[in-house]
C-alpha cells in the first residue's frame, strides 16, 4: 500500500490518537481478497436460488414493502383528510430573486428538503392527444425532451401498452403539486375509471422520469378498486401522489379522483427478465444499466444505485460482496437533501487492488428549485454544498474498490478527517449540472481502519470552480469508541474562557433577523444552524473580533436521519457551514454592508481553506459549541472579505479545527 504522507506542509496530515496505530503491510489483491458471492451480475429481487443469502434479500424486500405499504397508507390517510377538510397545504417557499444589472426577477417555488429528485426535468406541463399518442409509442423525448433520451433502451417502456388509450389530454401535471406536495395530473378521459386512473400513473411516471435508470424494464401498473360501469361521455380525473421513491425499484402510489370514487393506483418500474440493473462480482459492469449523462455518455452508476447505497441494497449499488451490509450500520453516502452526486460516469479502478491510483468523474444535478438556494444567505451554493458534493464523490469510489471487504466481519463506519479546498471563481449554479473529476491517491490499511486519500475538482460547463485534497477513514467500532479529539483528551478551553476579562459581550438577536422576511443576508429554515452569537469586539487571538455560538443538539434534528442510514452523525461540512453563518451574522450585524445598495453573501475565490476532523457530533451530545477568531477584514472597491480561524467542541472535546476560511460581501451581480 501506498503510505499516507504525514511531513510534507502541503499534504494531509494524520496525526491523532488512536487513528494512528502501527501500520500493517497487507497483502491485497483480488485472489486474497474474501471471495465475492458467486452468481450472475446483481440483478432484481427475489433472487433465483434458495441459499442463506437469498432467503436475508427476500426478506428484505418482504420488510421494504411492508414499510412501504405502511408509509402509503398513512399518506393516503393524511390525503383523504386534506381532500375532506378546509386545512391548506403550506405552499413551497418562494425566493423571489431581485433583479441584476439586465436580468429579470425571478421567482422560484423551492423544494422542501428530503423531497423526490426527478431523474429529468422538462417544461412540459400538460400535453394533447398527439403527445400521449407519442407516449403510447415508447417516443418519451418527443414529448418531455432531450434529457429523457435513452439512445434506444428501454424498448418496453411506454404509456397503455397492453390496452386501449382512455385519456385525451392532460391539462396539469407537476412535481410538487397536489395535497401532500408530490405530484398531481388532471387529464381528461372516456372509458373503466379504474383503467383511465392507471394510464394516468404511467404518465406521471414517465413525467418523473422513473425509467431512466433501467436500461431494459416495463411499466407494472395496477388500480386497488375498479368501476363497475365505463364512462360514455369524456370526464375529468384528478391524480395525487402519495408516495415516489427509487427503493427498492422506482415507483409510485397514487390516489386519483375519477367516476365519482377514489381509486389507489400504483406503478412500479420492473426490469424484464435477464436485465442487469447493477454491477455483478468484483464490480464489473459489462451491461449498460439505462442511464445517459448530461454530456450524453452512458453511465456506470445512476441514482437508482445512489439510493440503494444510501439506505437500501448495497448488493445491488456495487455489487453481491456488499451485500452484506444492507440493514447493518456501514459505509454510505447521505440520503435525503444530503445525497449530493447522482451519476458516476467512468471508472479505471479495479477491485481488491488496493494500491493503485486511479480517477473517475461523476455528476451532480443541482436544481434550481433545491432546497437550500432558499434556506442559504449565499448568492448561489451554499458553501457545504460545495463540499458534500466532492467529498462524496471521492468516498464513493474509493469505497467501490473494496477497502472493508479486508475485514468483512467487523463493523466499520466512515469518516473524513480533513482536507483543503478552493474556490477558483465565483459561478451561479442553479439548474446547472456540476461534473466532479476525483483521483484517489493512496490507500492505508491499519488494525481496525483504512485510509484513503483523494484530490478533486468541481467543474461547471466545462470549466473548473473547485478544487481540493481531502482523506477519509474507515474505523472499527473500538476505533471509534477511543476518540481524544484534536488534544490527545485534554480538555482545551475557548478562548473566551480564557479571557474573562477582555471586555464585555454582546449578542446578536438571530430570531430577529429570521423574522425579517426582507432580510436577504439571513440563514433560515433548514439552514438555522445557531442558536445565539455572542460577539467581543476586538478580541480574539488576532484582535480584530471573536466570536462564540452555540447550538443545541436536538437527536431529532433533520440530518441525523439523513447522514447516514443507521449510523447518524453531524455533517462536517454543516460544523464549516455553521462557523460561515456565523461570520455572515457578525459582518451584518457591524455594518459592513451598510456601504452597498444589493449586498450579497458569496465564497471568495483563491483563499484555501483547511479543515480538521478528530471526532463527530452525536445525537446524545447536547451541544456544538463554536469559537470564531476574526482573522482579516480586508475592503476593496466591490465589497469587503472576512476571514477567520475557528473551533469546535461537543462536550469536553474540541474536535473541529478550521484554518481561513472566508465570507464576502459585493454587490449583487451577474457572475463572471
Amino acid at each position: 500500500m501506498n503510505p499516507v504522507p504525514t511531513t510534507t506542509p502541503d499534504a494531509l496530515s494524520f496525526d491523532g490518537v488512536p487513528f494512528n496505530p502501527v501500520p500493517i503491510t497487507p497483502t491485497i489483491n483480488p485472489t486474497t481478497s474474501p471471495a465475492p458471492v458467486p452468481s450472475a451480475p446483481a440483478r432484481a429481487l427475489p433472487a433465483t436460488a434458495v441459499t442463506p443469502l437469498a432467503e436475508i434479500r427476500a426478506g428484505l424486500v418482504a420488510a421494504h414493502r411492508a414499510a412501504l405499504a405502511a408509509q402509503t397508507a398513512v399518506q393516503r390517510r393524511l390525503l383523504r383528510h386534506a381532500l375532506t377538510t378546509t386545512t391548506q397545504v403550506t405552499p413551497p417557499t418562494t425566493e423571489v430573486i431581485p433583479p441584476a444589472t439586465g436580468r429579470p426577477v425571478l421567482a422560484v417555488a423551492a423544494a422542501p428538503e428530503g423531497a423526490f429528485k426527478p431523474l429529468a426535468r422538462t417544461g412540459v406541463d400538460r400535453l394533447d392527444a398527439a403527445a400521449l399518442d407519442l407516449l403510447t409509442r415508447g417516443q418519451i423525448p418527443a414529448v418531455f425532451g432531450p434529457a429523457y433520451q435513452q439512445l434506444g433502451a428501454n424498448p418496453d417502456i411506454r404509456l397503455a401498452d397492453d390496452s386501449p388509450l382512455l385519456l385525451h389530454s392532460v391539462s396539469e401535471i407537476g412535481l410538487r403539486d397536489g395535497a401532500l406536495g408530490l405530484g398531481r395530473l388532471r387529464a381528461r378521459y372516456t372509458g373503466n375509471p379504474a383503467a383511465a386512473a392507471v394510464q394516468a400513473g404511467q404518465v406521471f411516471a414517465l413525467y418523473a422520469g422513473l425509467h431512466l435508470c433501467f436500461a431494459d424494464a416495463h411499466l407494472d401498473a395496477a388500480a386497488s378498486a375498479t368501476a363497475a360501469t365505463d364512462a360514455s361521455t369524456e370526464s375529468d380525473l384528478e391524480l395525487i401522489v402519495t408516495d415516489i421513491d427509487l427503493v427498492p425499484r422506482p415507483h409510485l402510489t397514487a390516489e386519483v379522483l375519477c367516476g365519482g370514487s377514489s381509486v389507489p393506483v400504483s406503478v412500479t418500474v420492473t426490469e424484464n427478465p435477464a436485465a442487469v440493473i447493477g454491477p455483478g462480482a468484483g464490480g464489473t459492469l459489462d451491461t449498460w444499466t439505462g442511464r445517459i449523462t448530461a454530456a450524453g455518455e452512458k453511465a456506470l452508476l445512476n441514482e437508482f444505485h445512489m439510493a440503494h447505497l444510501a439506505r437500501g441494497d448495497q448488493g445491488i449499488a456495487l455489487g453481491p460482496e456488499f451485500a452484506h451490509y444492507t440493514g447493518i450500520r456501514a459505509t454510505r453516502v447521505p440520503t435525503g437533501g444530503l445525497l449530493l452526486v447522482d451519476r458516476i460516469t467512468d471508472f479505471d479502478g479495479t477491485r481488491g487492488t488496493l494500491d493503485q491510483q486511479l480517477s473517475y468523474r461523476s455528476e451532480y444535478d443541482s436544481p434550481a428549485d433545491s432546497w437550500y438556494y432558499a434556506d442559504t444567505a449565499n448568492e448561489s451554493m451554499p458553501h457545504f454544498v460545495y463540499m458534500e458534493t466532492s467529498l462524496q464523490a471521492a468516498l464513493l469510489m474509493g469505497y467501490y474498490l473494496g477497502p472493508t471487504l479486508t475485514e468483512p466481519n467487523t463493523t466499520q463506519s466512515l469518516r473524513n478527517l480533513g482536507g483543503t479546498a478552493t474556490v477558483l471563481r465565483r459561478v451561479d449554479l442553479r439548474d446547472k449540472t456540476i461534473s466532479q473529476t476525483s483521483r484517489l491517491l493512496s490507500t492505508t490499511l491499519l488494525p481496525g481502519s483504512s485510509l484513503q486519500s483523494f484530490d478533486y475538482t468541481l467543474s461547471v460547463d466545462g470549466e473548473p470552480f473547485y478544487q481540493g485534497e481531502t482523506m477519509f477513514g474507515y474505523f472499527s467500532d473500538q476505533a471509534l469508541a477511543n476518540q481524544t479529539g484534536l488534544d490527545a483528551g485534554r480538555h482545551r478551553p475557548t478562548w473566551l474562557a480564557e479571557h474573562p476579562d477582555q471586555g464585555s459581550t454582546r449578542r446578536i438577536d438571530l430570531d430577529a433577523r429570521r423574522r425579517n422576511p426582507g432580510d436577504r443576508l439571513c440563514n433560515r429554515r433548514t439552514l438555522a444552524l445557531l442558536d445565539w452569537i455572542d460577539v467581543v469586539d476586538g478580541g480574539g487571538a488576532f484582535g480584530n473580533g471573536y466570536l462564540h455560538a452555540l447550538r443545541r443538539i436536538d437527536p431529532q434534528d433533520w440530518f441525523f436521519s439523513r447522514h447516514f442510514h443507521l449510523d447518524p452523525v453531524i455533517p462536517g461540512s454543516l460544523g464549516v457551514e455553521s462557523v460561515i453563518q456565523a461570520l455572515q451574522e457578525w459582518a451584518a450585524d457591524t455594518g459592513l454592508a451598510d456601504h452597498l445598495s444589493d449586498p450579497v453573501f458569496s465564497i471568495p475565490a483563491n483563499i484555501a481553506f483547511t479543515w480538521k476532523y478528530r471526532g463527530q457530533f452525536l445525537p446524545t451530545d447536547g451541544t456544538c459549541e463554536l469559537e470564531v477568531h476574526i482573522k482579516t477584514v480586508t475592503h476593496s472597491a466591490t465589497g469587503v472579505v472576512v476571514t477567520a480561524d475557528a473551533s469546535l467542541w461537543k462536550p469536553g472535546l474540541r474536535i473541529y479545527e478550521l484554518e481561513d476560511i472566508a465570507i464576502e460581501l459585493t454587490e449583487r451581480k451577474a457572475p463572471a
